[in-house]
């Protein structure tokens, strides 16, 4: 190999290895705002489910999780930016208070919560006014809110992105 080649290859390498290490299951249990997102991601009720309809759904194309399957919910609030059928609502924003809850998993029961709650004032939002929660059912942090989302947006930046969600644009 030449010294450019050897130069991309280790930077392809640390690349992948910065990902993977993002990705894995840190063996923290969660607290602070992570422990809150958790616990409200594991209430249920009140709930409003994409589609109005709670089935898994197979992992779309343009996934950058490593599950098979998920189903999005969305609380009263945010529910507000749903359409009769359950969808998002082309141009919707969704006012702080939304809470909305993507499960994940590689069976039929929850592995891991990736959720968006909208708190505009909090210190861990985003530049849009999110709040991002990455956390395992059994308890753990995947990526704390305190990243502010730095290893989704990538992915929900995607064109035909409505305030983010793209339910719409994988599962029409």
């Amino acid at each position: 190999m030449n010294k450019q080649t050897t130069i991309l290859w280790a930077v392809f390498c640390f690349s992948v290895l910065a990902i993977t290490l993002q990705s894995c299951e840190k063996d923290e249990p969660a607290e602070g705002i992570d422990l809150e997102l958790l616990n409200m991601a594991k209430e249920t009720n009140g709930f409003t489910w994409y589609k109005n309809s709670d089935t898994w759904l197979d992992k779309s194309a343009g996934s950058g999780h490593n599950y098979n399957g998920l189903r999005t919910r969305y609380n009263a609030v945010a529910a507000t930016q749903l359409d009769a059928d359950g969808k998002v609502m082309a141009n919707a924003s969704f006012p702080d208070g939304s809470f909305i809850v993507k499960e994940l998993s590689n069976g039929t029961s929850v592995e891991l919560y990736a959720v968006l709650y909208k708190m505009s004032n909090h210190e861990f939002a985003d530049d849009r006014g999110w709040v991002w929660g990455y956390a395992f059912e059994n308890g753990n942090v995947a990526t704390s809110a305190e990243d502010k989302g730095a290893i989704c947006t990538s992915c929900h930046l995607q064109s035909d992105n409505i305030d983010y969600m793209l339910m719409n644009k994988f599962f029409p």
